[in-house]
């Protein structure tokens, strides 16, 4: 998942720029690409997540064995003895130079140290992939609340249309003597409503496109259009096949499931605190009073040398012993947590299927209620121009096609963000 990540902010650049700098409509993948390209919250779980895998390098490069170089000349005053004056020494010249290779043949501590590094790095990538997936729900809620903003800023512009030919109605039943001036006041408040309604409208729209242009763009820009395709949403599939996909792809159950195995592993580090280890080393090179490889006395000087060391713990005041405990309570609680996550995802797929149902079946009713809206605003203007209502029905059925215009937008927006919602769990999105 964190290589097709990658690979995702590097295909992903060009088709980013490239995209609304040409005039062309953002779509909701486009969008979701340069937000992953841009999102400064998903590069920094990202260089966690490699953190971490170099994290589990060094780990694993501390098991293998390594070899280093050793030079050294030390120096001791003569005091006509063959070892000067400090005895401890071999002469007055000493010469070291070697190889040394090191290794460890048994030290369950870093075994352990290197499982939990190897799980670390398991919840770091799983938490990019929740970090991911955050950035994805946000997209989507700022992606359709400009769609739903710019069709209610549509809807504000064509309720100020007809509420200034309402108000030439009654300006021309006035003239006619059909009706009273009141009227004509009355129109004339419903027209000055209408145009502060279209001006709230058109801040609202501008207000989205800044909040996701902020997500979307490197740079500031807010004259871009963005595709509208409330109308073309996919099919809600089972709920069954939702849960499985849900629990066999969420990052936030595989970050517990790898936390649970890195507080096992280190509960074994702890322990390894108090186990025995084994190591050798082994030396090639120089240790001698002249810098050659052979003595004025022809004896050798370049050769080698072998140890191994035991290392065996033998009493720390109960500290190893407090760590382990330490460690095993971190174990109890990532358990838990594990068992809350599961609970939670299972929750929160029923909660959103839910919500996408419902907003899914009342979409018919919205468009049904919005198509008896309209035809009552125009049988109620014809009914007027009769003489046969009052200027007040007329209010009423424009404010009623008003409301249901935006109710039916909402709908679409709220069925779009539920089942996209569904898909971020299940990773389909």
């Amino acid at each position: 998942m964190r290589l097709l990540l990658i690979a995702g902010l590097a295909l992903a650049g060009p088709a980013a720029r490239a995209t609304a700098q040409d005039g062309t409509p953002l779509t909701l993948q486009s969008a979701l690409a340069q937000a992953r390209v841009n999102s400064q919250q998903f590069r920094s779980a990202l260089a966690a997540s490699q953190l971490a895998a170099e994290d589990r390098k060094q780990a694993l490069g501390a098991l293998l064995p390594s070899v280093s170089e050793f030079s050294q000349y030390i120096y001791t005053q003569p005091n006509g003895t063959p070892s000067g004056v400090f005895v401890a020494n071999d002469g007055v010249n000493i010469y070291n130079t070697w190889l040394t290779v090191h290794g460890d043949l048994f030290s369950p501590g870093k075994w352990a140290e290197y499982r939990s590094a190897a799980a670390g790095e398991a919840v770091a990538r799983a938490k990019a992939d929740v970090a991911v997936r955050g950035l994805i729900a946000t997209v989507v809620q700022d992606y359709y609340g400009l769609v739903a903003a710019n069709r209610k800023a549509t809807s504000a512009r064509q309720s100020l249309q007809e509420a200034q030919q309402f108000l030439v109605i009654t300006q021309r039943q006035e003239a006619g003597g059909e009706v009273a001036h009141s009227d004509v006041v009355k129109a004339q408040i419903q027209q000055q409503q209408r145009q502060r309604d279209a001006q709230d409208a058109e801040l609202m729209a501008l207000k989205a496109r800044l909040a996701l242009s902020v997500l979307v763009f490197p740079d500031f820009r807010e004259a871009f259009m963005v595709v509208d395709d409330l109308q073309d949403a996919a099919t809600l599939p089972p709920l069954d096949d939702i849960k499985a996909k849900a629990t066999g792809s969420s990052p936030d159950l595989k970050a517990a499931e790898a936390t649970v195995q890195m507080g096992q592993s280190d509960v074994n580090v702890a322990r390894g605190g108090i186990l025995p280890s084994l190591s050798f080393d082994y030396f090639y090179g120089i240790n001698a009073n002249q810098w050659a490889v052979t003595s004025p006395e022809g004896d050798r000087l370049l050769g080698s040398a072998a140890q191994v060391q035991l290392s065996v713990p033998l009493w720390s005041w109960g500290a190893t012993q407090s760590r382990v405990r330490q460690a095993q309570l971190r174990v109890q609680q990532a358990k838990a947590d594990l068992t809350l996550t599961q609970r939670q995802l299972l929750a929160n797929v029923s909660t959103f299927y839910g919500e996408a149902q419902v907003a899914r079946d009342q979409v018919a009713t919205l468009r049904t209620s919005l198509d008896l809206s309209t035809e009552s605003l125009r049988l109620t203007l014809l009914r007027y121009t009769a003489g046969e209502v009052s200027v007040l029905e007329v209010v009423d059925a424009q404010t009623t096609l008003i409301q249901a215009r935006n109710a039916y937008d909402d709908g679409l927006v709220r069925y779009r963000v539920a089942l996209a919602a569904l898909q971020t769990l299940t990773g389909t999105l």
